[in-house]
């Protein structure tokens, strides 16, 4: 259940899977406040590929895109942290709780867990891929047949809607000509 949980709460930034610091503060039960100013004091334990640090913008950008962020923290003027899963391991050495570490054990396994999903998932986009392009080739060909059909029935239809030549046995003049 945990788990699942959890899973919910990884976002994706560029081509990075990360969290939130509201989110690990949570699950933590600490403050937002307590977590930052813990990551702050070490920071030299978060390289950019551990910590990434949004700007404004940045999260003004992301609030609009992501429906998945809690409303209380939308309206947040100061952006949050967002830790890669080698930052979220690194918080287990500053954070030295039980429960932190309980919860880094089961953050860790998540993160598993979606990088094993996204390897099944590439592995059934590219057979999907190839069998895509094995008959692609044969859809093409089917598809250049009916627009043949169809066009050649349009053709015989504009034949038949022309207008003919000549009279009709009904108009007042045909009738004229016979008497």
């Amino acid at each position: 259940m945990i788990k699942e949980i959890i899973q919910s709460k990884i976002f994706e930034i560029g081509s990075h899977k990360v969290m939130f610091d509201f989110d690990l503060s949570a699950l933590y039960s600490v403050e937002t406040r307590t977590l930052k100013q813990a990551v702050r004091r070490n920071i030299q334990r978060f390289p950019r590929d551990f910590l990434i640090k949004l700007t404004k913008d940045q999260w003004k950008e992301l609030i609009t895109v992501c429906d998945k962020l809690p409303e209380t923290v939308k309206h947040n003027p100061v952006p949050p942290f967002a830790f890669t899963e080698q930052g979220i391991a690194m918080l287990s050495s500053i954070l030295r709780s039980e429960k932190a570490i309980q919860v880094n054990i089961v953050i860790m396994r998540a993160f598993v867990f979606i990088k094993q999903y996204a390897l099944n998932h590439r592995d059934l986009t590219e057979k999907l891929d190839e069998l895509e392009k094995r008959y692609n080739k044969k859809f093409h060909d089917i598809y250049e047949a009916i627009n043949y059909l169809l066009k050649k029935e349009k053709e015989s239809s504009d034949h038949q809607n022309r207008k003919r030549i000549g009279f009709k046995r009904d108009s007042p003049n045909a009738q004229g000509l016979q008497s």
